[in-house]
């Protein structure tokens, strides 16, 4: 049987089908009762071979009630987070998240749906087609909750409006079947695709989030074109006019407090500010507008080029929380703190809002690419480190490896057992994976590889296995190994030098592994003058060598280390008095558990005997 013409990885890619969904959208907002009421048109391609009999919503809200899964989960957790607890429990019947469909069709025929809690299950009259578009159109009522965790109002800081979560969205269908996972407090997966949003509130308020203001020049607030003088609004309400392109969520939040700065990129987007002005944030968010500038052109450099033409930092939320071209983040933060948490939610950009990790089944990917990114970019663009940039990662992952309850990263963000094991597991773990990634396959490989990802995957959800393809691709190396063993395991890593001794005119160096991980050695070897030389140990596995590495000391033997051996011995040409140290890994980006047994001094050894 002859088979012709579509690489592996040319057909994964064609068989990466991503389902469209086009929302056009219409709310009233009562400022009053804290309520509003919409009608949602959805144009829903379904771009799978399958056939669809049902079709799920997620009705994210109405996780705020006592007794939701949210709020259970929150009260029942070993280690609940500080910012839920038992808030949900408390909450007043006017203070609850209410989100509930008041009729639902399809193609102008009633369709039967069911609430159950943060998810409408859609019983279709007719099912859907492979490459057919159905449209679905809804009315829909919601109650805003008092601010707990991301959404709301009235947040700490007095923000009346975080409206995230806010609609019904349709979930996400993939390779994987349906993703209506329940809203139990972790984040987010959606389908990419347009929005065309109406949103009449109070003229008093000021709006920012995701996408484009169609009239601004009828709004004005800071939006109309330089020049334009904005007529006085009629009525008691404003209706602000978005569309967003390409993007899988919407978010907006609206205070009629807001301050509205906005800058053009030269060669980027629009930036917008918007935040309450007084003491404790005049200053810091009076310098915040040209750290964002500087992250932005920094991140397109050596990211990839941000796809939108705006981005907007909105004083909101309980902390900080990534939203397509918007961030939500809280505002009384001294300036580190704030630049910090601007540039991680704006780096999110690229890893949730444009190759669309996801972030419910894969959090590591998302959050260990963007912490990791974090650290890159303050050092760019904040304060330069002389240190290890990585290190507050590595360290934190190291006391999780040691506390005993780490958990493997393809755990589900929901189904951690505890808040301690997923935040410095997705977080900091997932960012060591990244700075690991550079040292197994080299610096030169890793950059290639980001910008690789980053135009081969956009819009298109990766996953961790077709992260790990990119890398293989760009480097030449077999890499599952490593994926095995550091994102679906909770091995670890552990190496030392035994030994270095004499061997006649020769050196013996004795290594061992002494973790479950296996991992490639880069042995640095310094000599009683300083200089330095490289002993490159490659794992069988990997099927090929890493390139040397600029500012890498020459590598001047190379021998492969079999997994499958946790000891071996390099014969080094040089007589023993030659030697002052060896060392395993001193640019410190393998995650070596314990360090201690990485180098051994062989001259105070010499002098100790």
């Amino acid at each position: 049987m002859l088979i012709l013409g579509i690489s592996p990885d040319t057909q994964a890619q064609k068989d990466r089908y991503q389902q469209k969904v086009k929302y056009e959208m219409d709310v009233t907002m009562d400022v009053e009762k804290n309520q509003y009421t919409g009608t949602q048109k959805l144009h829903y391609t379904n771009n799978s071979s399958d056939t669809l009999n049902r079709a799920f919503y997620h009705l994210y809200y109405n996780a705020f009630q006592p007794n939701s899964m949210m709020d259970v989960r929150s009260r029942t957790i070993a280690d609940p987070d500080r910012r839920v607890m038992d808030r949900i429990q408390n909450l007043s019947p006017e203070e609850y998240g209410i989100l509930e469909v008041k009729k639902l069709s399809m193609n102008g025929k009633p369709v039967k749906f069911e609430h159950e809690e943060t998810i409408l299950e859609v019983d279709l009259g007719e099912p859907i087609l492979p490459g057919q578009t159905v449209v679905f159109d809804m009315e829909f009522f919601g109650q805003v909750p008092l601010q707990v965790r991301r959404a709301g109002r009235d947040n700490a800081e007095g923000i009346r409006y975080s409206m995230s979560q806010w609609y019904p969205k349709m979930a996400a269908y993939d390779t994987r079947g349906w993703h209506a996972n329940p809203y139990i407090g972790r984040e987010f997966y959606g389908n990419f695709g347009d929005f065309d949003v109406k949103i009449t509130i109070d003229k008093g308020y000021t709006l920012g989030g995701t996408g484009y203001l169609q009239n601004a020049n009828e709004i004005g607030k800071g939006y109309e074109d330089e020049g334009v003088k904005v007529p006085s609004a009629r009525g008691k309400n404003l209706t602000w006019h978005f569309k967003a392109p390409n993007v899988h969520d919407f978010m907006w939040a609206a205070d009629p407090k807001y301050t509205h700065e906005k800058v053009q990129m030269e060669n980027g987007p629009m930036v917008h500010l918007l935040y309450v002005k007084n003491e404790k944030t005049e200053e810091n968010w009076g310098k915040l507008m040209q750290y964002t500038i500087d992250a932005i052109e920094y991140c397109s450099e050596n990211f990839g080029k941000y796809p939108y033409d705006q981005y907007s930092v909105i004083q909101g939320g309980d902390g900080g929380m990534e939203y397509p071209m918007a961030t939500l983040i809280t505002g009384h933060r001294n300036l580190r703190s704030l630049v910090g948490v601007t540039v991680h939610e704006l780096i999110h950009s690229w890893y949730y809002g444009v190759l669309g990790f996801n972030e419910s089944s894969e959090p590591w990917l998302d959050e260990g690419f963007t912490t990791w990114g974090t650290s890159v970019v303050m050092d760019a663009v904040f304060e330069k480190d002389s240190n290890f940039i990585h290190e507050g990662s590595y360290r934190s992952y190291f006391r999780l490896e040691n506390a005993g309850y780490e958990e493997p990263l393809t755990t589900h963000g929901d189904h951690y057992n505890l808040n301690s094991a997923y935040g410095p597991g997705t977080y900091n773990k997932g960012a060591v994976f990244v700075e690991q990634m550079a040292y197994v396959v080299g610096k030169q490989n890793f950059d290639k590889a980001l910008l690789k990802l980053w135009n081969e995957w956009q819009f298109k959800h990766p996953n961790g296995h077709d992260v790990i393809r990119v890398f293989e691709q760009v480097s030449g190396l077999e890499l599952d190994w490593y994926y095995d063993y550091f994102i679906a395991s909770t091995k670890s890593i552990d190496y030392g030098v035994k030994s270095v001794e004499a061997a006649g005119n020769d050196t013996k160096i004795s290594l061992e592994r002494v973790g479950m991980m296996p991992m490639p050695v880069d042995l640095v070897v310094t000599y009683q003058d300083g200089s330095q030389e490289m002993i490159y140990l490659p794992l069988v596995i990997q099927r090929g060598n890493k390139p040397e590495e600029e500012g890498m000391p020459k590598r001047v033997k190379t021998q492969k280390w079999p997994w499958t051996n946790y000891n071996t011995e390099v014969i080094l040409e040089r007589p023993l008095a030659d030697i002052k140290s060896v060392e395993i890994d001193p640019s410190k980006r393998m995650a070596d558990v314990n360090r201690e047994n990485n180098k051994l001094d062989v001259t105070t050894n010499l002098e100790k005997k």
